[in-house]
C-alpha cells in the first residue's frame, strides 16, 4: 500500500499515462479493417474515434467537478475499474454503431484518470519537480498513444480486431492495480463541495484570458493530430501501399520519438517560454505535414514523426500552461482544457473523414496545417501576459 507523505515515482505517473492512453487511440489503426467489416465510408468508421473524444469533451468538466469533490486519487482509481466494462462490451459489438457506442462509454471514463491525475500532480508535487513530472506524464501518454495502435493492429493481424478490446480490458485492470499501489494518499488536497464554489471557480476560469486561450490551443493541436492520424490509416491501406492492419500500426512507431523528444526538448523549450516552445512545436509540425505530401513511403513517415513530435510539446508546454493559470480548482481548469482538447478531436474525426472523402490525402494536408498554425497565433496572443 502507498505510504502518507511521500510523492509518487516519476515511473508510476509515466506508466499510468500509458495505460490510460492505450484506451484512447487502440482503434485508429483498425479503421480500414473495420471500414471493410462493417461496409462504412472513412467519416462513418472515423466516428470509432471520435465518439471517445466526444465522450471526453463532454465528461471532462463534469469529472473535473467530481475528482475536485471527492479526490482525485480516489477519482483515478474507480476510472480505472470501471474501464473494463465497456472495453467488453466493444469487443463483443456486433455492429458499428454498437462499437461506437461502447466506445463512447470509454470515452465518458477516460477523463476519471486524466483530469484527476494531472491536479494531482499539481498538488501533490512539489513545484521545483512539477514541470518534470507533467513531462513524464505527458511521455507516457505518447508510449500509450503508440503501444495502443500498434498492438491493436498486431492483435488484429493474429487474432482478428475484437482481441484488441479484449487487451484493453486487461490494461484497464492493471492501471487500477497500479494507482493503488503507487499513487500515495493526498496530503494538499482540500475538497469543494458546495455548488456555489463550483459556479464561482468556473466564472472565474472562463475570465481566465490565459486558460482560454490554452484551451484554444488544445483543440487546435489535437485536431491536428487525430486529422492526420485517422486518414492517415486509410491513405496506407489503399494503393500505391496496401499495407495491413500490422503495418499500418507499425507506422505509429514515429510516436517513440515524442518518447525521447518530449522529456528531452521539453524543459529546455520552457526555459524560453511557453510561447517560444509552442513556436517551435508548431514549426516542426507544419513542415513535417506538408512533407507528407511527397508520395515516397519513407517521406511520409519522416513527415508524420515531425508533426507528432510537434503536437506532443505543444501539449507538455499547454499542459504547464494550465497549471500555471490556476491556484484553485485544478480539477475544474483541467476539465475545461480537456473539454476543449477533445472536442478539437471529435471535430476532426468528422471533417477530416470528409475531407478524405473529397479531396484525399492532398485535401486534409491544408487542413492540419491551417489547425497547428492557428494554434501557434492562440498561444502567442494569449500567453504574452504570461
Amino acid at each position: 500500500m502507498s505510504l502518507p507523505g511521500r510523492e509518487p515515482s516519476g515511473g508510476v505517473l509515466a506508466a499510468l499515462g500509458t495505460l490510460v492512453f492505450l484506451n484512447v487511440y487502440a482503434p485508429q489503426s483498425l479503421l480500414p479493417v473495420l471500414a471493410r467489416e462493417f461496409q462504412a465510408d472513412a467519416a462513418q468508421v472515423g466516428g470509432v474515434i471520435g465518439s471517445t473524444m466526444l465522450a471526453m469533451a463532454l465528461a471532462s468538466p463534469l469529472v473535473g467537478v467530481l475528482a475536485d469533490a471527492l479526490g482525485r486519487r480516489r477519482t483515478v482509481l474507480w476510472a480505472f475499474a470501471l474501464l473494463t466494462v465497456p472495453a467488453v462490451l466493444a469487443a463483443l459489438a456486433p455492429t458499428l454503431p454498437l462499437l461506437s457506442a461502447a466506445r463512447f462509454l470509454q470515452g465518458l471514463l477516460i477523463p476519471g484518470v486524466m483530469v484527476a491525475l494531472t491536479s494531482y500532480i499539481g498538488e501533490e508535487v512539489a513545484p521545483a519537480g512539477r514541470a518534470r513530472a507533467l513531462t513524464l506524464y505527458v511521455t507516457g501518454t505518447v508510449l500509450g498513444g503508440f503501444l495502443g495502435r500498434f498492438l491493436a493492429g498486431v492483435l488484429d493481424a493474429r487474432f482478428g480486431w475484437h482481441a484488441a478490446f479484449w487487451g484493453l480490458a486487461l490494461s484497464a485492470l492493471v492501471g487500477f492495480m497500479l494507482a493503488r499501489a503507487g499513487l500515495p494518499p493526498e496530503r494538499a488536497f482540500r475538497p469543494s463541495r458546495d455548488p456555489r464554489t463550483v459556479l464561482q471557480s468556473l466564472r472565474r476560469h472562463l475570465h481566465t484570458p490565459a486558460l482560454l486561450a490554452t484551451c484554444a490551443v488544445g483543440f487546435l493541436i489535437l485536431f491536428t493530430l487525430v486529422g492526420t492520424f485517422n486518414t492517415l490509416t486509410l491513405r496506407l491501406s489503399a494503393a500505391p501501399y496496401a499495407l495491413n492492419s500490422a503495418q499500418t500500426g507499425a507506422i505509429f512507431a514515429v510516436y517513440l520519438l515524442g518518447v525521447v523528444i518530449t522529456p528531452v526538448a521539453g524543459p529546455l523549450l520552457a526555459r524560453r517560454g511557453p510561447r517560444f516552445a509552442l513556436l517551435t512545436a508548431a514549426g516542426a509540425s507544419v513542415c513535417g505535414l506538408l512533407l507528407t505530401l511527397a508520395a515516397p513511403l519513407p517521406l511520409i513517415i519522416l513527415g508524420v514523426a515531425a508533426g507528432a513530435c510537434g503536437v506532443f510539446l505543444a501539449q507538455s508546454a499547454a499542459l504547464a500552461a494550465v497549471q500555471r493559470s490556476v491556484t484553485g480548482a485544478r480539477s475544474l481548469a483541467s476539465g475545461l482544457y480537456h473539454l476543449s482538447y477533445y472536442g478539437g478531436a471529435a471535430v476532426a474525426s468528422l471533417v477530416a473523414g470528409h475531407m478524405f472523402e473529397a479531396g484525399g490525402w492532398p485535401g486534409v494536408v491544408p487542413l492540419v496545417v491551417g489547425s497547428m498554425a492557428l494554434a501557434a497565433v492562440a498561444g502567442v496572443l494569449g500567453w504574452r501576459r504570461g
